[in-house]
């Protein structure tokens, strides 16, 4: 879906500019995204297989939620309306634990120019995954996996990306910590 984003300058702040996502991705002009890792007590992660139809990535165990701020959109309302959307989970804001702000800059074969920061949350599932729904233009599955899964990405195909292991890692002892609160 190509949406109206809020462009902002590689630093993060905003520009005052608006663009479609497809204009922004054309012209490798940054831009705001959520990404929600939800995790269980038992130590799983929630990942969802990219559907087929996506642009990038198509096929792959990713993020358990990802997706971009609207322009005008808080970074909360975002991240709590693309869980809704992608998986069908309500979350109330004091559930989604804001664990830092990542940049990520790849260039794809097709042409598309991510230019990102990346809000990064997150947040227990306390849902059984059989009671989520799948937004089925966006994710082709929903799988628990063992959280140490994340740091195993440099030995995996198709899950995940071996090239961010390090931001994988940090996720997992983000969550870890959690968990021992």
């Amino acid at each position: 879906m190509d949406e109206l984003i809020d462009i902002l300058t590689p630093e993060g702040k905003s520009t005052g500019k608006r663009a479609l996502k497809s204009e922004a991705h054309k012209s490798g002009w940054f831009h705001a995204t959520v990404h929600i890792w939800l995790f269980t007590k038992d130590e799983k992660i929630l990942l969802q297989k990219r559907a087929l139809t996506k642009k990038v990535f198509p096929g792959l165990w990713d993020i358990s939620v990802a997706g971009h701020i609207a322009a005008g959109e808080t970074i909360l309302s975002a991240a709590k309306r693309e869980v809704f959307e992608e998986i069908g989970l309500v979350l109330n804001a004091n559930e989604l634990i804001k664990i830092g702000t990542r940049i990520h800059q790849v260039t794809h074969a097709n042409g598309i120019q991510d230019n990102e920061h990346h809000h990064v949350f997150i947040a227990e599932l306390k849902e059984p995954i059989a009671n989520l729904k799948m937004q089925v233009e966006e994710v082709d599955g929903i799988q628990l996996f063992d959280l140490a899964v994340l740091k195993k990405t440099k030995n995996l195909e198709n899950v995940l990306l071996p090239r961010f292991h390090e931001y994988y890692v940090t996720v997992y002892k983000k969550i870890i910590t959690q968990l021992t609160k």
